[in-house]
């Protein structure tokens, strides 16, 4: 009997394009550092590219979420922005070394307001495709391609880089995103929800909807704030992870360099991103074995500590050591972004995930994005400096950890002396099991 569902066909053709445009991503990063290096000789153009399109991801985000929920063609909408966002990516490409700093890194804002079709924005589409059991299982094959693209990408980008150059690494970032239009155009075939209003209402409505989600906006984020503020080991997890992501921002501008003199080409560096990888998927793969041992709270301070390490043996080590002693970095982050998760689940109430758990992400963006700019002028005075101070800054995680650590539980007071009772007459089994809870607390 023919299945009810989409065939499976339909399913590899989304993974395809969700994989392309996933791997461009991962891969335009490390290829813009690469290219700021190499054009311009300093780190801080490099990292200034990086951080604009980090923030302007974050920024755009809400807007695009609520544009795409309200749109009556999706489909189109989300290959038009990744269209419009490979686009960006190219103008960044051709504006570094004939622009000056400042109007490039404006083309990165603006290319970076695009970025969010890439994650949120493909993956919603999934349940237009598949349902019932087999969106589960599309959603975790959705999920690897975000492992597969962190792997790829950055080596993809080192191995065009040695061999065709930093601006070539750039387009073909922009290519495979690309690639992933046709796949996204396809959505088309998939008729929306039944009962949806005619053109010109819909349109109305999204006119409404859209001034209702701007003024809302800030509503939601300062209700995701005050719940972060309010728990104290929600509190606690998210200012710990977003200085510790400043340092993980200043290890990534420091890769080029890194590259550079300790591995025999700036290319090269890019493959220290991959090694962080790695070793991510590695410790979160061992961990899953174990789950369940020990608090998350305190394997977010573990973890940030393990990373501090690396860093420091970074910034020492020689030679091919580095890539080592960077891996070392992934299997910190991994387990801290795994327990950060299990702290947002069990801390945070049902009605606010959305707010608090978009809010939070936000805020490691910023963190990143901030450090990565710290890690422009630093790296270009000494990349053991900037290492060293990304070392530090993980040690100012731990301190934030325990600074905003949660109040120790008040002991109840103990009960004041009673004197004795007569028991009742007439004892129900209530009193026995009541006795018997007693002593099972």
């Amino acid at each position: 009997m023919k299945s009810r569902y989409q065939p499976p066909r339909t399913l590899r053709e989304y993974l395809a394009g969700a994989a392309a445009v996933r791997a461009g991503d991962e891969m335009s990063g490390p290829a813009l550092l690469l290219l700021g290096f190499a054009v311009t000789g300093r780190p801080a153009t490099g990292s200034g590219l990086l951080a604009s399109l980090t923030i302007a991801a974050a920024a755009g985000g809400p807007v695009f979420g609520a544009l795409l929920d309200r749109s009556r063609r999706p489909d189109r909408l989300l290959a038009g922005t990744l269209g419009t966002y490979a686009a960006g990516i190219i103008a960044v490409q051709a504006a570094v070394g004939w622009l000056p700093t400042p109007a490039v890194i404006a083309v990165a804002l603006a290319a970076g307001l695009f970025n969010p079709a890439i994650t949120g924005g493909w993956t919603a589409q999934l349940p237009r495709i598949v349902t019932g059991r087999e969106l589960d299982r599309g959603s975790a094959l959705d999920a690897m391609t975000y492992s597969a693209a962190s792997l790829a990408g950055p080596a993809l980008a080192a191995a065009v880089a040695a061999r065709f150059g930093a601006r070539m690494a750039v387009l073909s970032a922009a290519a495979l995103i690309l690639l992933a239009v046709p796949s996204a155009c396809s959505l088309s075939r998939f008729r929306p929800s039944p009962g949806a209003p005619d053109r010109t209402a819909q349109d109305q409505i999204v006119r409404n909807r859209i001034i209702q989600d701007v003024v809302a906006l800030g509503r939601r984020m300062a209700a995701g704030f005050a719940a972060i503020a309010t728990r104290r080991p929600l509190l606690r997890a998210t200012v710990t992870s977003v200085v510790s992501y400043a340092g993980i921002g200043m290890l990534l501008v420091c890769c080029p360099l890194l590259g550079e003199q300790r591995l025999g080409g700036a290319a090269r560096g890019a493959l220290l991103i991959s090694a962080i990888a790695v070793a991510s998927l590695a410790a979160n793969a061992i961990l899953a074995r174990r789950a369940g041992r020990g608090q998350p709270d305190v394997r977010v301070l573990a973890s940030t500590l393990v990373i501090g390490v690396s860093m420091a043996a970074a910034a020492l080590v020689p030679g091919w050591l580095t890539l080592a002693a960077v891996a070392l970095t992934g299997a910190g982050e991994g387990p801290q972004l795994t327990a950060l998760f299990a702290v947002r689940h069990r801390e945070t109430p049902a009605s606010l995930r959305g707010q608090v758990y978009t809010t939070a992400a936000s805020l490691k963006i910023a963190g990143m994005a901030a450090g990565a700019v710290l890690a422009g002028p630093l790296a270009g005075r000494s990349v053991t400096g900037c290492l060293l101070a990304g070392a530090g800054t993980e040690l100012c995680a731990a301190v934030a950890y325990l600074l905003t650590g949660a109040t120790r539980a008040r002991r109840p007071a103990p009960p004041t002396a009673r004197p004795p009772q007569r028991p009742p007459e007439r004892p129900h089994g209530r009193v026995a099991q009541d006795g018997a809870h007693g002593r099972g607390r």
